[in-house]
């Protein structure tokens, strides 16, 4: 009996109990490989699974995330497989795909490196041109669990012997079977391009109590070009790492004194300086007062907030006079103790409270990365206390002023995300809904496309995310803006209304940078260290040619400090030469040049520290010359 499929409207006949595999042999058999899977309802179809009923599908292909993330998913069985021929006795964690390639954890008495990859890639190379079948099969989680036992395999009977009593889903490619819930591409056939990229530790189960496993990962795309592409990024982004930049430039170091706290040196703070000295102009201009609170607080202030129950393990903790404390790892309470700390009246309201505040967090030594990743960082925090019926406008209000504010830095394309309740939370029922109707209104009222994450909102309140994409196409989740029911009753903070009753205020957290000091090394990435006048850290260095020329060269330095803008001569006996190539290093704006002409006609040579075109600014002009640039943001 024949069944109906249909594609796009049309409708094609397939026997019951056959495949969407014979389907595509039948009717496209040129195309065979561009449809990994397909989609019904909301779920995924592998295409040699049965079909028995009407269905209505659209192919999965490669050329989507979620066809990426199967063609990955079987790439790295094929690795497991290659790893396991070649090097017999070794034992299987887990092999995921990710968002940009796929890895897999081996226990191995070899101790892998980058060397082997070359053996690996050709045994992977040998598999798929074999067109090993992916097959699909069910067992009991006894079977399960004396198969691997047999082989073993104590990673895969420690994750089986947690699931529940019923069936158990088992790939097998060649003679290598997998615990895994799919889904796969048919066969090895169909994966076209694939470079193993790096191998690093990897505690099993993330724990640093158990055994150190080795991660080798991968990547995989649907055919060369696009591999190619895609190496040619990771080359680029190698290019603008942030912390080769850094260390160029001389802004910041990590040292073993302190993992995972930055220091930041004289240019750095130039350039962090800058961008804390825009912030503060900004909110003042929105009406924001600005606040600051304590790096260390009572404990109990912490079980008050529902930081205690929610985020215990990212906090760090002391004592002092046998009491004990906490480091923040948040602002919010401390702004929270400042509001409460006098009677408000709803004249006074929306208040706007920002702080700049230092926060700690735990994170563990394997996590850490440059300024992306820190256990101490300046979140530019902002608490917004106003009334219910005013919450779609402030939020209205905050997203408006982050946009700007991201243009002004150079971010131009903004995705947007609405993260609803988790699981674990506080706050009531009617709380919830009617902060995330908040949200959702402020974000119909400016016609904005946004995208909803299910239960990935904060504890206290769900959330507004800002995700900004920079120079090479990545996207990095910076601002948010989060409605809180939650904390200003658990604070017991009030304003007075209208009625002369006390009424409970609305607050609203709200981050725009969030880490200062990751939204830093963003930026670093995003100009590739070469940064507009207003944000670079030396915005101007004066090359004199002989000692001659150094008195003019401070009488400028002079003159143009008094203006803010960063300036330094360079007094070193290097040539000319030299001098310029040391400025481009350190991605130095602007050179001024100063020789026996300039003294004399009281000018100065301008030119940009990568270009070559000089400008003669006389003495006189300088200040507006520079001035110019720097208001325009240039």
């Amino acid at each position: 009996m024949d069944i109906s499929v249909t594609i796009n409207d049309k409708s094609y006949a397939l026997e019951s109990g056959k495949t969407l595999f014979d389907l595509v042999m039948k009717n496209f058999p040129g195309a065979k490989s561009n449809f990994l899977a397909a989609e019904a309802d909301g779920n995924t179809i592998e295409l040699f699974e049965p079909i028995n009923a009407d269905i209505n599908i659209k192919w999965i292909t490669a050329a989507s995330d979620e066809g990426l993330r199967i063609l990955r998913h079987s790439a790295s069985h094929i690795m497991a497989l290659a790893v396991k021929r070649l090097f017999p006795g070794t034992l299987i964690a887990i092999g995921p795909s990710t968002d940009d390639g796929f890895y897999y954890d081996f226990d191995s008495h070899t101790r892998f490196n980058e060397e082997d990859f070359v053996r690996i890639e050709e045994e992977m190379q040998k598999i798929i041109d074999a067109d090993v079948k992916f097959i699909k099969a069910s067992v009991s989680k006894e079977e399960a669990l004396k198969m691997f036992e047999n082989q073993g395999e104590v990673y895969k009977t420690e994750l089986i012997g947690e699931l529940q009593d019923g069936s158990i889903t088992l790939y097998t490619s060649g003679e290598f079977t997998d615990l895994c819930k799919g889904p796969h591409v048919p066969s090895s056939g169909y994966i076209k391009a694939f470079k193993l990229m790096k191998i690093a530790g990897a505690y099993w189960r993330g724990d640093e109590k158990n055994k150190m496993l080795q991660r080798i990962y991968g990547t995989a795309y649907a055919d060369s070009k696009s591999l190619k592409a895609y190496l040619r990024f990771l080359e680029e982004a190698m290019e603008r790492d942030h912390r080769k930049i850094g260390k160029e430039m001389g802004l910041f170091g990590f040292y073993p004194e302190g993992p995972g706290f930055p220091f930041w040196k004289p240019a750095g703070m130039a350039l962090y300086n800058n961008i804390m000295d825009y912030w503060k102009r900004v909110h003042r201009d929105a009406g924001y007062f600005e606040v600051k609170t304590p790096i260390i607080l009572n404990e109990e202030l912490w079980h008050r907030s529902g930081h205690w129950d929610n985020y215990k393990e990212n906090m760090y903790f002391t004592e002092i006079d046998e009491t004990k404390y906490a480091v923040k790892p948040m602002n919010c309470p401390g702004g929270l103790l400042i509001f409460r700390d006098g009677i408000h009246s709803y004249k006074e309201l929306p208040l706007k409270i920002a702080e700049l505040g230092l926060v700690h967090r735990h994170e563990k030594s394997g996590v850490l990365h440059g300024l992306m990743r820190v256990r101490q960082f300046t979140q530019d925090d902002a608490h917004i206390y106003c009334s219910e019926d005013q919450v779609k406008e402030e939020v209205i209000k905050v997203i408006e002023l982050i946009k700007k504010i991201y243009s002004d830095f150079g971010f131009n394309d903004v995705a947007i995300e609405l993260s609803t309740r988790p699981e674990k939370s506080i706050g009531s029922d009617a709380m919830w809904e009617l902060a995330e109707d908040s949200l959702k209104n402020a974000l119909t009222e400016l016609n904005i496309n946004y995208k909803i994450n299910p239960g990935d909102g904060a504890f206290y309140g769900p959330k507004i995310d800002f995700h900004i994409r920079d120079a090479i196409g990545r996207s990095w989740q910076c601002g948010t803006i989060q409605c809180d029911f939650a904390m200003p009753e658990r604070f017991d903070i009030s304003y007075v209304g209208k009625d002369g009753l006390k009424r409970r205020p609305v607050m609203l957290h709200r981050a725009i940078l969030g880490s200062c000091e990751r939204f830093i090394g963003i930026l670093i990435e995003h100009y590739k260290g070469k940064f507009p006048f207003w944000l670079a850290p030396e915005q101007i260095r004066l090359l004199p040619l002989s000692e001659n020329h150094f008195a003019f060269a401070d009488e400028i330095k002079n003159m143009l400090q008094k203006q803010n803008i960063t300036i330094t001569v360079d007094k070193s006996l290097d040539k000319l030469g030299g001098k310029i190539k040391n400025a481009r290093l350190e991605r130095v704006c602007y050179l001024g040049v100063i020789g026996d002409k300039e003294v004399q006609n009281r000018t100065m040579t301008v030119r940009k520290a990568d270009g070559e075109d000089n400008i003669e600014v006389s003495f006189d002009n300088l200040v507006n010359f520079f001035v110019d640039i720097r208001d325009k943001k240039k």
